[in-house]
Parts: C-alpha cells; sequence; structure tokens
C-alpha cells in the first residue's frame, strides 16, 4: 500500500485525483498531520469544504483547509480559508484557479510512511526487503527440487543395480 500511494504522490491519477501529505496540524482533528489526503478537482467549492490550494514544487508544498468564507469580487469567486485548529481566518483570499481540488478522502498517519519511503533510506528498505524475502523462498524452493532431483537419481541408480544382479 505504501509502495502504491508513493508512486501516487509522485506520478499522476486518472481522473485528475491527486495525493499529497498534511504536514502541519491546522487541520487537526478533523485531518491529522501525516495523514494522505486525495484530493480531486471539482467544478464547484462551498463553504464547510475542504481544499488544497496554493503552489506545489520541491520547495513549495500546498495547503489544506477548509473554506470558511466566500465572497464574489469582480464576478468571480475568492475564498477565504481556514484550518480548523486556527484561531482566526487565512489572510490571503484563494481565487479558484488557485485550487488544486477538493479532498475527498484521508487516511491518518499513512503520510508519515509514504514521507519515509520518500527518502533513499526508505526506499531502499521498500525495494530491498520484499525482494530478499521473495529471493529466499525461490531459493528455498530450489533447493527442495534439487534435493528430489538427488533422491530421485538414487532411486534409479538403487533399481539399476537390483535389475542387473
Amino acid at each position: 500500500m505504501i509502495a502504491l500511494l508513493l508512486v501516487f504522490s509522485a506520478l499522476p491519477i486518472p481522473g485528475g485525483a491527486k495525493v499529497f501529505i498534511v504536514q502541519s496540524g491546522s487541520m487537526e482533528p478533523a485531518i491529522k498531520t501525516g495523514s494522505v489526503v486525495v484530493v480531486k478537482s471539482a467544478s464547484e467549492y462551498r463553504v464547510g469544504d475542504i481544499i488544497t490550494f496554493g503552489p506545489y514544487s520541491k520547495t513549495k508544498t500546498p495547503t489544506t483547509h477548509r473554506i470558511y468564507e466566500m465572497k464574489v469580487i469582480g464576478g468571480e469567486p475568492v475564498y477565504i480559508t481556514k484550518g480548523d485548529a486556527n484561531n482566526a481566518p487565512d489572510q490571503r483570499q484563494i481565487t479558484k484557479r488557485e485550487i488544486i481540488g477538493k479532498v475527498m478522502l484521508d487516511m491518518p498517519y499513512v503520510g508519515y510512511a509514504v514521507a519515509a519511503a520518500k527518502t533513499p533510506i526508505g526506499f531502499m528498505l521498500i525495494i530491498i526487503i520484499p525482494a530478499a524475502i521473495i529471493v529466499y523462498d525461490e531459493i528455498r524452493k530450489i533447493w527442495g527440487e534439487v534435493g528430489k532431483l538427488r533422491r530421485g537419481k538414487k532411486e534409479v541408480k538403487e533399481l539399476e543395480k537390483k535389475i542387473n544382479l
């Protein structure tokens, strides 16, 4: 599951869904720090929706907050957001084009494992441990088959000796 989420967080998912890791407690208790959220773009957003918005790059992470208030400025909707754990709404107003999407699903604490898997050591553990288990199991099966062949050859030699007598 962690490997799948790692892949989904790095590659685009069909249907436009994106996977993010929540890195702060501003949305607790609704969304815990370390949760993985699955976000999908929507045609409209309403007060109460939890959205992910803002820049998304290797150096900047988007924010996941609840829509606290909505205004219409110049015929365009503008959203004021607030983290559930925050005392006041966010200072910055969000336009619709800044919204990455609405949170469709959150998985508490799974983000810690996905974040660890993104590190070189974590990635190696995700690859090496399962690979070692598979290799060990295959070697054990091969060794069992080799043992059967050896026993079979011994039985054939014993039969040949009995026939030749």
